[in-house]
């Protein structure tokens, strides 16, 4: 199973159970300023518990940073 994550293809063997648990993979220090969103749909954090993922789904994780 793959997902693209950030326009780069990774293979699972299993698909986390949810956005929330693939978020916790990938940014395990990071619980604020994140943007995410599934097959070009944002999902608002309210709902990332709630969304499951399905083989080649696309992913895009957007982190806010500090700076000017």
């Amino acid at each position: 199973m793959e997902l693209t994550i950030n326009h780069t293809t990774k293979k699972f063997e299993k698909l986390p159970e949810n956005l929330e648990a693939l978020i916790a993979m990938e940014l395990p220090e990071k619980k604020k300023g994140i943007a995410v969103a599934l097959n070009n749909r944002i999902i608002p954090q309210s709902f990332w518990a709630e969304t499951f993922l399905n083989d080649k789904d696309s992913v895009l994780i957007i982190t806010a940073t500090q700076g000017g």
